[in-house]
């Protein structure tokens, strides 16, 4: 018998269709989505601009780190030497549409550095975790979406549908609802699409969430999901 979350996912996908995260600036879709691609990042310097947006987006939408984004990148500083060039006040102006400028701009710089100490390999989740301003989600969303690494990404649109769906208890710790996550899509989905699969299912999360899930009362369409 099919998981239930499993089954969730092929309602979300149906109903709303590939979603092509993580946006990327130099992607040839609409806004930088590349639906039904899945060759992004391509570069070293889109899977810097993926670390940027997974920590620009903390607290805040991503259509304000778009702007930060197109901001940076014309000032040149998509790119960690380019990034690094900038004053602190310069960069906090850059990236204010995301809030918390300060405590941002701190994080970027520490994640730059830590980016260019890597020279290229790919860093552990720990490692990530390691760096100021990088918590759970933020790692993983670096991972998965910049480094292709099976980790899925827990949000709070993702907690409040599972929750609401009575298949977590409301204020479950990340680590136990990211095993629920894994290890029923690791049953269903071979080890060659997981990436994939963790992609679009977060991103149709975020897509149904926006619709559905942003102000009680929640759920209005949960038959997408259940049917």
């Amino acid at each position: 018998m099919m998981h239930p979350v499993y089954r969730i996912y092929e309602q979300l996908m149906r109903e709303y269709g590939p979603q092509g995260w993580w946006p990327l600036s130099s992607c040839e879709g609409e806004g930088g989505y590349h639906r039904g691609r899945y060759d992004c990042p391509r570069s070293e310097e889109e899977v810097f601009e993926v670390g940027l947006g997974a920590i620009l987006t903390q607290n805040t939408t991503f259509s304000s780190v778009h702007k930060a984004l197109a901001s940076l990148g014309q000032q040149q500083a998509l790119t960690p030497q380019g990034l690094l060039a900038l004053s602190p006040e310069t960069l906090k102006t850059l990236i204010r549409p995301c809030g918390y400028f300060n405590q941002k701009a701190e994080y970027l710089y520490r994640f730059t550095d830590f980016f260019i100490q890597l020279h290229g390999d790919v860093p552990s989740r720990e490692a990530l975790l390691s760096v100021k301003g990088i918590g759970e989600e933020t790692a993983d969303s670096i991972l998965l979406y910049g480094y292709k690494k099976s980790e899925f990404v827990i949000d709070a649109y993702t907690e409040r549908i599972l929750s609401h769906l009575g298949l977590i208890e409301e204020n479950a710790r990340y680590g136990k609802v990211k095993a629920l996550m894994q290890g029923a899509l690791e049953a269903e989905v071979d080890a060659g699409e997981r990436v994939t699969v963790y992609q679009e299912y977060h991103a149709l999360f975020v897509a149904h969430a926006k619709r559905f899930y942003s102000k009680k009362p929640y759920g209005e369409r949960d038959d997408i999901l259940i049917a």
